[in-house]
């Protein structure tokens, strides 16, 4: 969490701009072609997820496996490099790049708590 035990509402943007550091980050390092899965926290019903990536070219789904783009348009579950997005607590996050030579992920969560 936090640290001060400072959460966020959902008037407030979560930017990546003034948020303090957090106990809960993580990071890994994806192979070509190869989806690795995080476990959202459950200290916490909600959080906000902040994704860093090192290639502009991670696809990241959640409660599903993410696959990479094909050659035609589809439905998809996956989006390509979320900056932010809402999770639940126990949400399973996939990752997966095509990119020849990984990606290094870093997921960042803040608590989260609804205004309205």
């Amino acid at each position: 969490m936090p640290k001060g035990n400072i959460s966020y509402t959902s008037q407030q943007p979560i930017d990546d701009f003034g948020l303090q550091f957090t106990e809960l980050s993580y990071d890994t390092t994806l192979a070509a072609n190869v989806a690795q899965s995080l476990t959202v926290p459950g200290q916490f019903p909600r959080y906000k997820a902040v994704f860093h990536f090192t290639t502009n070219d991670v696809w990241v789904a959640v409660n599903e496996t993410a696959t990479v783009a094909g050659a035609a348009f589809a439905i998809t579950p996956a989006e390509m490099d979320p900056s932010c997005r809402e999770v639940i607590a126990g949400d399973v996050l996939s990752f997966i790049t095509a990119n020849t030579n990984g990606a290094i992920v870093n997921v960042v969560f803040y608590p989260y708590y609804a205004g309205n």
